[in-house]
C-alpha cells in the first residue's frame, strides 16, 4: 500500500520526525482499523507489532492474580504501544486494548527495533514518549489512592478528551467501572454528580463535555501534571 502522508489526523510522534525520517521509516507503517475490544497486546505473550493511533482511544490494563482488572494508563494519537519495545523486550508484561474505535499505523516489532538502531530522532522521540507514559502511570497510581472516584472520573474524562476529536466520547457504565476500578453503582453515582454541576451530560453510552473548564476545576490536582510533562518533553526536540 502507499506510504501514508503526514496529514490531518495525525499521531503526534510521528508528525515530530524530520520529514527525512518519516519518509524512510513511512513504507513500514501499516494503516489499521481498529475497533473497540481490538486487543493490541496480550500479557506474557510476544509483541507483534507497535501501534501509533491517530483516532481513537486504548489503554494498558493490568489483571490481578485473583483476576480483578483496572486500566493502569490511556492513550490515544498523543503516543505509541506498547511502549516496552523500546528496550527491546519482545514479551508484553500487560494487555493492551482499544477503547474507543481506532485507527492509526501499525509497524512490525522487528521494524521498529531496526528503526530505533538507524534513526537518532526516532530514537529520542520513542524514548521521550515512554518516559511521559511512565509519568502518567505514576500519577495514576497517586490518584488512585489518595482522589475520591468523583475526582477520578472527572480524570479520567478530561485525559480521553485531550486524546478525542469530539466533545462526544462513547462510553458505557460497565467500562468505566473497569477502567476506574470500582464498582458500576460507584461510577454512576459520579456520573451523576458531574452532569449535575453542569460539567457533561451523560447520554446512554456515551458521555458529552459540556464545560470543560469547570471539570478541570473540579479535579484539582488530580489532572494537569503529566499534560504539562508531556508538553515539556515533546517540545522543542529538533
Amino acid at each position: 500500500m502507499a506510504a501514508p502522508l503526514r496529514s490531518a489526523p495525525p499521531n503526534n510522534l510521528l508528525q515530530l520526525l524530520p520529514d527525512v525520517d518519516f519518509q524512510m521509516l513511512a513504507p513500514d507503517l501499516k494503516h489499521e482499523v481498529l475497533p473497540k475490544g481490538r486487543p493490541l497486546a496480550h500479557r506474557d505473550r510476544p509483541i507483534d507489532a507497535v501501534y501509533f493511533l491517530t483516532s481513537g482511544i486504548g489503554s494498558v490494563v493490568i489483571t490481578t492474580p485473583e483476576g480483578r482488572r483496572a486500566e493502569a494508563g490511556i492513550f490515544g494519537f498523543d503516543g505509541y504501544i506498547p511502549t516496552s519495545a523500546v528496550t527491546g523486550a519482545r514479551i508484553s508484561s500487560y494487555d493492551v486494548t482499544v477503547q474507543l474505535d481506532a485507527e492509526g499505523y501499525s509497524m512490525d516489532f522487528d521494524d521498529f527495533r531496526r528503526w530505533m538502531d538507524q534513526s537518532k530522532p526516532f530514537v529520542q522521540i520513542m524514548n521521550r514518549s515512554m518516559e511521559s507514559f511512565a509519568v502518567q502511570l505514576a500519577h495514576t497510581a497517586v490518584s488512585n489512592a489518595v482522589h475520591e472516584v468523583n475526582e477520578r472520573l472527572a480524570r479520567w474524562l478530561l485525559m480521553c478528551h485531550d486524546r478525542s476529536r469530539s466533545d462526544e466520547m462513547a462510553v458505557t457504565h460497565e467500562l468505566l467501572s473497569v477502567l476506574l476500578g470500582v464498582r458500576r453503582p460507584s461510577v454512576t453515582t459520579a456520573l451523576h454528580v458531574l452532569e449535575g454541576e453542569g460539567f457533561i451530560r451523560s447520554l446512554r453510552g456515551s458521555v458529552v463535555i459540556r464545560n470543560r473548564p469547570a471539570l478541570e476545576d473540579f479535579a484539582r490536582d488530580s489532572y494537569g501534571r503529566p499534560e504539562e510533562e508531556y508538553r515539556r518533553l515533546m517540545n522543542g526536540l529538533f
